[in-house]
């Protein structure tokens, strides 16, 4: 087992109810994607259509393994509501405990 888990961050609108949210999260943890799914509302400033907009939105924030990293990856983009989604993927050092923990299936 590696001490490394995979992080898949995305943002949904900030309108959605906490509850909408949480669905979306469990949703993927219930289907054996992802470990464990955080998510938190943020300020997000960005370029859009050609100006700059200012919005609030829900941070989500994935734990996997290297396995299931491309499946969550699809399942993300494939249920998203934006046009386009931000996806992002990094691999992160970690403890062997909570690596193999993240890898249970």
């Amino acid at each position: 087992m590696e001490d490394t888990v995979w992080v898949i961050q995305t943002t949904l609108p900030g309108d959605w109810s906490e509850a909408m949210v949480g669905e979306w999260c469990f949703d993927l943890v219930e289907n054996g994607l992802t470990a464990c799914a955080q998510h938190s509302k943020i300020a997000s400033v960005f370029r859009w259509d050609g100006k700059v907009e200012n919005e609030v939105e829900w941070r989500i924030q994935c734990k996997t393994d290297a396995p299931r990293k491309q499946p969550l990856v699809d399942e993300i983009h494939s249920k998203h509501p934006y046009d386009l989604p931000m996806i992002i993927c990094f691999e992160a050092k970690t403890t062997m405990d909570y690596a193999e923990w993240v890898g249970k299936k």
